[in-house]
């Protein structure tokens, strides 16, 4: 792709793979206007930025706000979804608020955000949407409940844009990592394989981005085929693998 002079939103910019994708952007030739809740994060992520880039505050949460951001925001080129909220949780011990939380941000946000500008990439017949699901959307996992459920919503959510816009100029994709060292994944107290960088796991999604032809990426590699290769074992032998704790 030729990335010079294009515009992106980037949604969830503040901190770690958001921020580091918008770096990866920029350094392209890519004007950014990165968006989340927190203004400070934002005018430091902008300052720090090599090419032209801004910052447009955003609560995804509240429709009204994601709609005032993009009028705020104006034509774009492309816009990614990475916002997003975590916290491990078991059935037995199941947290409304959090699990409400998860699905309000991680697929409720993606899907305003998207709503807010699909309809213009459609009558333009042009427009880039990636979306980020995870690799625990494959096949529900113990002590994810609310988190899987709400990546597993992304990806089908991206699945139902593909398969409507394929044959379009409105290019869909997304992208399910694994482990990132973030603010999130800081909350588990269990070993994390491969767990990446957000540098390491932006490149991945640059690459990614940068082949229009691929829909859909899961990374890293080696640790995605376990997931992948999931969803095609039987009940008794994929949940004699993925047990609970203890």
């Amino acid at each position: 792709m030729d990335w010079q002079g294009k515009r992106y939103w980037i949604v969830g910019a503040s901190e770690g793979l958001g921020r580091a994708l918008a770096h990866k952007l920029s350094r392209v030739g890519v004007e950014v206007v990165v968006s989340a809740r927190s203004e400070d994060r934002l005018k430091s992520l902008v300052e720090e930025l090599p090419g032209k880039a801004s910052y447009v505050t955003v609560d995804v949460s509240d429709l009204d706000a994601v709609e005032a951001a993009r009028a705020e925001v104006g034509e774009i080129d492309g816009v990614v979804y990475l916002a997003g909220v975590y916290w491990p949780m078991e059935s037995s011990a199941w947290n409304n608020k959090q699990a409400e939380a998860m699905a309000d941000i991680n697929y409720l946000g993606a899907s305003r955000v998207v709503g807010s500008v699909i309809n213009d990439f459609t009558a333009r017949d042009h427009g880039h949407i990636v979306v980020t699901s995870s690799l625990t959307a494959f096949r529900g996992l113990p002590g994810t409940i609310g988190y899987t459920a709400s990546k597993a919503a992304v990806m089908s959510l991206a699945e139902c844009m593909y398969a409507d816009l394929r044959k379009t100029g409105v290019n869909v994709q997304v992208v399910n990592p694994g482990f990132v060292k973030t603010q999130l994944t800081e909350k588990n107290d269990f070993n994390m394989p491969f767990i990446m960088e957000p540098e390491e796991a932006a490149t991945a999604i640059f690459e990614h981005m940068n082949n229009p032809e691929s829909f859909k990426k899961s990374f890293p590699a080696v640790f995605s085929w376990l997931f992948r290769l999931g969803q095609f074992l039987p009940d008794w032998a994929y949940y004699g693998i993925f047990r609970p704790k203890g």
